[in-house]
């Protein structure tokens, strides 16, 4: 099988920016006003805020927008409009980095579910970006914060088989999910984790990928794609459709849920690429705020230095669902102390729960 590598990752944010402290006041003022809610917790919950790990994220629509009452289709119009500008951007950039003309693609990975299009978005995308009109389309929808590793992983196969450079694409409005109606902990726990944003690689057979290249946009070979399914774990995290459009649902479970599996994920993916879990020396892990991070250093002995792109993509753009993991791999690849011909994993959880990723030797 001919080997396969990353050529280039490019990010995107939109250009609202709510620093946590905003959004916290946004929390309170909009949540004290229920009747049901009890003032010591509601001030307990909003402690939340400070330790999540957040400072920044970065928004579709001003804040002041959110506060308002809207329906699925006027939020779902509005994820579509920016979620195409941020895709766009994402992939242009990454095609450019990568060296790789829009006529060499030969598929589009698109994962996203914070909206609905049908036609899905790729099928736009590849006419604004100029991509070959028989490209192969993949959408990838209903994975969440998993998307984005699992469309990485998709690649590798696509790559192999095309014989053709694959444009991979993740992209989230988180922030318009916001359900207007719901005085739920975990709407307003989801206000203090969630932002905005989109990430594409580009990712090649070789020749076009060469191991030997010495070039700063040469990124490192794609191993083998890791997943897994855990039974009977639907409920811990995913949508709820409603009137006003998808209301998160996650579970305070999943920090426990992750030192309980993530060891034993270590394992697998290490196994599936013929390697054992001390040869993992790189992690880029998604992060899904910190309480998540602080399980994942528990439960794989990660340290500080492992686990800083991840912190540092949290505090800089929050939660942004599929795309944060290839956030956390733009900075990692472009950190001059990341050691050449070590390996390592990129690893994302989300619905289903389940995990999907990619072991990769940089």
């Amino acid at each position: 099988m001919s080997r396969v590598g990353l050529l280039g990752v490019a990010t995107a944010s939109p250009a609202h920016d709510l620093p946590q402290a905003e959004a916290k006041a946004f929390a309170a003022s909009f949540f004290a006003d229920d009747p049901a809610r009890d003032d010591l917790r509601l001030q307990k919950l909003l402690r939340s805020y400070d330790n999540a790990g957040v400072e920044h994220r970065q928004i579709g629509q001003p804040v002041s927008w959110l506060g308002e009452g809207r329906g699925f289709a006027e939020k779902n119009a509005a994820y579509t409009k920016h979620a195409l500008s941020l895709s766009h951007a994402a992939g242009a950039e990454a095609l450019e980095r990568a060296g790789v003309d829009p006529s060499e693609v030969g598929a589009i990975i698109f994962a996203t579910s914070t909206g609905i299009a049908t036609p899905s978005l790729d099928g736009r995308l590849i006419q604004s970006l100029g991509l070959p009109r028989d490209a192969l389309r993949l959408p990838l929808w209903g994975l969440g914060c998993a998307g984005g590793g699992a469309a990485l992983a998709r690649a590798i196969p696509l790559a192999r088989g095309l014989g053709k450079p694959v444009l991979v694409i993740a992209c989230e409005l988180c922030s318009l999910t916001f359900v207007h109606g719901d005085r739920r902990d975990a709407n307003l726990i989801a206000v203090a984790l969630f932002g905005d944003g989109a990430a594409a690689c580009v990712v090649a057979p070789a020749p076009r990928w060469r191991a030997d290249a010495d070039s700063e946009s040469q990124g490192p070979e794609l191993l083998a794609p890791y997943a897994r399914l855990l039974d009977d774990t639907e409920a811990i995290m995913g949508w709820d459709l409603e009137d006003q459009g998808l209301r998160v649902r996650f579970s305070p479970s999943i920090p426990s849920l992750v030192r309980e599996v993530a060891g034993g994920m270590l394992d697998e993916a290490a196994a599936a690429a013929g390697l054992s879990r001390a040869q993992l020396q790189h992690l880029v892990l998604h992060p899904g705020g910190r309480r998540v991070l602080d399980a994942y250093a528990e439960a794989l002995d990660a340290t500080p230095e492992q686990l800083r792109h991840a912190q540092g993509v949290l505090r800089d753009h929050g939660n942004m669902s599929s795309p944060t993991v290839l956030f956390v791999l733009e900075r990692f690849l472009a950190d001059p102390g990341s050691k050449r011909g070590q390996a390592g994993l990129l690893l994302a959880l989300g619905p289903g729960f389940c995990a999907e990723g990619v072991s990769f030797r940089w």
